[in-house]
């Protein structure tokens, strides 16, 4: 997402050439082409015209510093202009009340079900909370049984009753159940709607005054652009919900909704959905997302990511493997399992400065450890523990067991070599070392 916008933004800042004051002609080109950039990315356009307004403003007449250009220092009120358009900081989603009761809307097929899943995840996963699903669609056929399905992948339980079709009957229910239990997150999951569809969102707008929920979220699909600013209107002009969860954002959208939606509803994006599996969940963070469209990379959540998947037991008893010449293919395994939790490779490449725009036409594949986990996989114990055992015969038996060439076992052979020396020369602190071997160019 936004990889087109980034690129019509930064030809657009190319026009500032001249050193010294920003003038109003060279500005006037410029946002000129930021606003046609922005309303090609879908961005509602009333929202695009006074945001290229108030950028001229800070920018007419401003001084450039020593140490930067005119379109360095337009780049920088662009980005400011940005974050305070998507609500300038992380607005957090309220767990008042026992139990906490979060209420999700929306359209159909804006990804409710699967959301309500994977933020049932990450309350209980990165806050310890105890959450319980509640299914309140009985008008979609499996989507009862998809909330259950879901609810066994991240282990919580799902409150449903099958015998009912009133779901502010099961909604109260489900609350009387949870105070019972003990369980102090109650999320409940309800149909999609369309907003002039005046029976259903009478019957949404019922259940919020019965069960009196601390948070309500409008989940869109990003995917349906400028329509799903306009859907978020009509939704809270009905029931005045907390906060936005943007969905899809991983998909080929052109993220104007994003941009746009907050300064229209005037309510946050509390979260954003980037893919399929339970754990694809950010909370949305306005400056790293400016970051990011401007292609300055997202080092904070990359970091982030890294220090979830740590863990200080694990990396202290890899130190004295590697201190002892011991790392094997085992630890290898575990190394790429790692990696593989932090999420597919693209998205953690567009973190990166100045990579993700390298790598945008670069097709990488999320199953590129396939083939050497095969490979390991095709080795016995013993052989992974001692890869020094691995002769030409036994090569040759593992590349016809993984479906490989003998040349495939190799190359891992060769890369797994580089790997342990390199990574015990950062482990011991052996940087004069590591750099005097790094492969020449």
């Amino acid at each position: 997402m936004f990889e087109n916008l980034a690129d019509r933004l930064e030809r657009s800042f190319k026009i500032l050439k001249g050193q010294g004051s920003i003038s109003e002609i060279n500005v006037a080109e410029t946002l000129k082409d930021v606003r046609k950039a922005l309303i090609e990315a879908d961005v509602n356009f009333k929202t695009a015209k006074l945001f290229t307004e108030e950028v001229k403003r800070k920018a007419l007449g401003a001084n450039v510093l020593k140490s930067l250009k005119p379109n360095q220092l337009m780049v920088k009120i662009v980005h400011d202009e940005l974050v305070e358009l998507m609500g300038s900081e992380k607005t957090n989603i309220s767990l008042s009340g026992q139990p906490a009761v979060i209420l999700m809307a929306g359209l159909q097929g804006s990804g409710k079900t699967t959301f309500a899943g994977k933020l049932a995840n990450l309350l209980k996963t990165k806050q310890g909370r105890r959450p319980l699903l509640v299914a309140c669609d009985v008008y979609r056929p499996a989507a009862i049984e998809q909330l259950h399905i879901l609810g066994t992948q991240i282990d919580v339980p799902v409150f449903s009753n099958l015998e009912s079709k009133d779901p502010v009957r099961i909604a109260k229910e489900a609350i009387k159940e949870a105070k019972l239990k003990g369980y102090d997150t109650v999320i409940v999951d309800t149909a999609g709607r369309l907003a002039i569809d005046r029976a259903m969102m009478d019957e949404i707008s019922n259940i919020k005054k019965e069960i009196n929920p601390g948070e309500i979220l409008f989940v869109v699909d990003a995917m349906t652009g400028q329509d799903a600013v306009n859907t978020a209107k009509e939704f809270n002009d009905r029931l005045n919900f907390d906060g936005v969860v943007l969905t899809k954002l991983d998909g080929d959208t052109r993220g104007g909704a994003a941009i746009s939606i907050k300064s229209v509803v005037n309510k946050p994006i509390k979260f954003v959905g980037t893919g399929e599996k339970l754990d694809a969940i950010d909370v949305f963070h306005p400056e790293r997302m400016a970051d990011r469209i401007l292609g300055m990379g997202d080092v904070v959540s990359l970091v982030e990511r890294v220090q979830e998947q740590y863990d200080k037991e694990e990396a202290a008893a890899l130190t004295k493997k590697l201190a002892k010449d011991q790392f094997d293919f085992n630890d290898f395994l575990s190394q790429i399992a790692q990696i593989k939790k932090m999420g597919n490779f693209k998205d953690l490449a567009s973190m990166i400065p100045g990579v993700g725009k390298a790598m945008k036409n670069v097709d990488i594949d999320d199953d590129a450890f396939k083939s050497i986990e095969a490979i390991i996989y095709s080795m016995t114990p013993k052989e992974r523990q001692n890869p020094g055992l691995l002769n030409g015969s036994r090569r040759k038996r593992i590349a016809t067991g993984s479906g490989t060439t003998v040349a495939d076992v190799n190359k891992l052979l060769k890369q797994f070599d580089e790997t342990r020396k390199m990574m015990k020369m950062v482990t011991t602190g052996n940087m004069a070392n590591l750099m005097r071997n790094m492969p020449k160019r």
